[in-house]
């Protein structure tokens, strides 16, 4: 028996690595008593599910294969079935306590390498502090800053540099008030109640921050800047 699970954990590795092996899905299959061509997602979490990171084990009918990829992080591969992929997100807010990434379903065991790739760049875009579980495809725009952070910290160098020089509180100020106003689809008078304070405090700040960027938030590629820029901000700004 532990011959047969170090085997099936060597073929799991083998898989989450992405090797150029042609015949290396169907041996898994095998060994690991998995369909070749079913339908996978895979997770990577940084704090993992609790307990000795094994081979497998089911919960709510979909099977987990276990792997802990580093000390700090551990690999979910899911038989998804023809499950939806946010049944997993559900179970995974539920038993962990985040953060972790999910990667695009993989159409059979020979996309799971590439998978687990996404899985870890999806990882990447919750910012340090935060708990929760994300999908890929609804954090693409992030996941492409963080792809590239050398582009990434001089993006935030050129449009939040003088930003940055400001007193830490009155920079998380403007910070906080551009997320709001974002997160409310652009209405100041929303962003105003998130915010606790009166709307035409919530418009002078964001005038101030388009003085400081030089950059305008009524147009729509100099907004997208914003945006990315406050994407990798976030994700390189140090938290307490």
């Amino acid at each position: 028996m532990r011959r047969g699970d170090e085997r099936g954990g060597a073929l799991l590795d083998a898989l989450l690595e992405g090797r150029p092996d042609p015949g290396l899905a169907a041996r898994a299959a095998s060994g690991l008593d998995l369909p070749e061509r079913g339908r996978y997602a895979v997770a990577v979490l940084r704090a993992g599910l609790g307990g000795p990171a094994g081979v497998a084990m089911e919960a709510d009918g979909l099977r987990f294969l276990r792997r802990r990829l580093r000390a700090d992080r551990e690999c979910v591969v899911v038989a998804l079935g023809d499950r939806d992929p946010a049944a997993l997100v559900a179970l995974l807010v539920r038993c962990c306590p985040g953060p972790g990434g999910i990667g695009p379903v993989a159409d059979g065991l020979v996309e799971v390498g590439a998978a687990r790739r996404l899985a870890e760049l999806a990882l990447l875009t919750c910012p340090p502090g935060t708990t929760e579980i994300v999908r890929l495809e609804d954090r693409l725009p992030t996941a492409l800053v963080v792809s590239q952070p050398e582009l990434s910290a001089r993006l935030v160098a050129d449009v939040f540099g003088p930003l940055l020089a400001l007193d830490p509180a009155d920079r998380a100020l403007l910070v906080r008030t551009l997320e709001a106003w974002l997160e409310c689809g652009g209405s100041a008078g929303r962003a105003a109640g998130r915010l606790y304070c009166h709307r035409n405090t919530v418009l002078n700040r964001l005038r101030r921050l388009e003085r400081l960027t030089s950059r305008s938030l009524s147009r729509p590629r100099e907004l997208i800047e914003m945006m990315l820029a406050l994407d990798a901000f976030r994700l390189t700004a140090p938290h307490p």
